[in-house]
């Protein structure tokens, strides 16, 4: 980045991410004149994007008075989230920097279908911001997890196995929509739709290991799918089917037909509606995995032992994703994440893995809980909105 290369969404970008935050460190880094700083640093002062003067003053690297502190203003949006999962939903607002402003969690089923469930969603959205009470106009995108593979080429979900009737359904302009129904904004809102195993990688990384340059995280809630974040982004794969490990075929499981129509997949025989139908067999009502998770939390004897079980056969395929990709940090979450299940897994991996693939190998449990793909969805957001290329389009589109 060097003389006239750098605009003003590369400016913002060196600000954001703390790299220079005083206009002579700008001109340091990027080689720009005092002069064109200046210019392209007006446009994004008149975008509402950056502050000057919080926090004190600071030397300038030139030499000289003082420069001004230059940062990024996180007041001037929000962003609007929701995770959705089998039988229910979360939304929330989210300011810039993440926090929430309002938030819900109530029923959504997916089996009910794309157009009813994103209805829904958009009316939440509406609801919220009249809580948070922050005005339609100030919503600068939305995000959404989904528990399906997306392809972000297009938005959509591709095959999804526990999404009957989303396959390649246009969810991002049904959203849209339904946001423009509850509120009466007309302006168009950006929608980025990904994958919650993605999110959640995406949120935890960000927020709770932020210096590991390999992290992964294994979702099994009714479901198994596993996010990766490598070098500080989402590594989705070609279109999108990165870390579906729930279809992975195991040893033992031939007879355990799978919700994708195979049999034998990791997700048929460790996964939550696979545990609630045996515990169901056995006597004890259960239906997803957030009935397992108040089984376990209860201290059902049978349910902690078939978790345990569980956790075994997802440790044994782990073993494979960490010989390859050696991460620093595995981290478990979901609705069966939880000591009995955490154990198996350990037990399966570290007899399995070569001791040279886990030496640096950190497994956790998940830090940010049930917020962790809002979290994702709502950095997600930012990140594309203001990273360098897409604030030079904005910044143009807004004539300024």
């Amino acid at each position: 980045m060097a003389g006239n290369q750098a605009n003003a969404g590369d400016l913002l970008q060196l600000v954001r991410s703390g790299r220079a935050t005083t206009r002579g460190a700008l001109q340091q880094v990027t080689g720009l004149s005092r002069a064109t700083v200046g210019q392209r640093l007006d446009r994004l002062f008149r975008a509402g994007w950056l502050r000057e003067g919080r926090g004190g003053e600071v030397g300038s690297p030139l030499g000289g008075r003082p420069s001004a502190r230059l940062e990024f203003d996180d007041t001037h949006a929000v962003v609007l989230v929701a995770d959705l999962e089998t039988r229910h939903g979360r939304a929330a607002v989210l300011g810039l920097s993440g926090e929430a402003l309002a938030e819900y969690t109530g029923e959504l089923r997916v089996e009910d279908g794309p157009d009813v469930v994103l209805g829904e969603l958009g009316a939440w959205f509406g609801r919220l911001l009249g809580s948070a009470g922050v005005p339609a106009s100030s919503v600068c995108g939305i995000g959404l997890a989904v528990p399906g593979p997306v392809d972000r080429s297009t938005g959509r979900v591709v095959q999804p196995p526990i999404m009957p009737g989303w396959d390649g359904y246009d969810m991002e302009g049904r959203l849209r929509r339904a946001f423009s129904e509850a509120t009466g904004r007309a302006a168009p809102v950006p929608v980025l739709v990904e994958n919650d195993a993605n999110l959640m990688a995406y949120g935890e990384q960000r927020a709770t290991h932020p210096d590991c340059a390999a992290f992964v995280l294994v979702k099994v809630s009714t479901g198994i799918g596993a996010g990766v974040v490598v070098g500080g982004a989402i590594y989705r794969g070609v279109d999108g089917g990165a870390g579906d490990i729930g279809h992975i075929r195991i040893a033992g499981g031939a007879d355990a037909l799978c919700e994708c129509g195979s049999q034998g997949c990791l997700a048929a025989v460790a996964g939550g509606r696979a545990l609630a139908r045996r515990l169901t067999a056995a006597g004890v009502p259960a239906s997803s995995g957030s009935d397992i998770r108040a089984l376990l939390a209860a201290g059902h004897p049978e349910a902690m032992g078939l978790a345990r079980e569980a956790g075994r056969h997802v440790g044994d395929v782990l073993a494979t994703v960490v010989t390859l990709l050696n991460p620093g940090v595995l981290m478990i979450a979901g609705d069966l994440a939880g000591t009995p299940f955490l154990t198996g897994v350990r037990e399966l991996l570290y007899q399995r893995a070569l001791p040279r693939n886990t030496a640096h190998l950190n497994v956790v449990t998940s830090r940010l809980g049930d917020r962790a793909a809002l979290v994702g969805a709502g950095a997600l957001v930012v990140e594309h909105l203001y990273g360098a290329e897409r604030a030079e389009e904005r910044l143009a589109a807004m004539g300024i």
